[in-house]
């Protein structure tokens, strides 16, 4: 897999695109959506939820969940009834094909990534290995 870059200045700089339809990106459920937006309404005008992968955990790679109002240029932005999902161009392959959901269980609630590219899980559910 080959990671393209561009030198952009801040005179030719544009808003990332939105994800195509279809995209081989991260899905984002209308439950996570709704959950989703319900936080972002503390939060100052123009924040997203940024998902990542960072080494770490049990298995090797974890998620991080984060607000974030920083447009990267490379960022990858998912929008699902009118929030928006920021994904950094290192993570993004990391994530195609996966959907993040809000799950809420008798155990707690929390947001949770299926993602087919994991080839093993922690028991906990926070870390993976592909």
């Amino acid at each position: 897999m080959a990671l393209k870059f561009a030198i952009q200045t801040a005179a030719d700089a544009a808003p990332p695109p939105a994800a195509p339809p279809g995209a081989a990106s991260l899905a984002v459920t209308e439950r996570a959506a709704r959950r989703i937006g319900e936080i972002l309404k503390s939060e100052p005008a123009g924040a997203c939820l940024r998902v990542s992968v960072e080494g770490g955990g049990c298995s090797g790679f974890q998620y991080k969940f984060g607000i974030d109002a920083n447009l990267a240029p490379d960022d990858l932005v998912i929008e699902r009834a009118g929030i928006s999902v920021l994904v950094d161009a290192v993570s993004a392959p990391l994530l195609a094909g996966s959907e993040l959901d809000f799950v809420m269980e008798l155990m707690g609630q929390s947001f949770q990534i299926r993602n087919p590219n994991a080839t093993a899980r922690c028991g906990c559910g926070t870390s993976f290995s592909l």
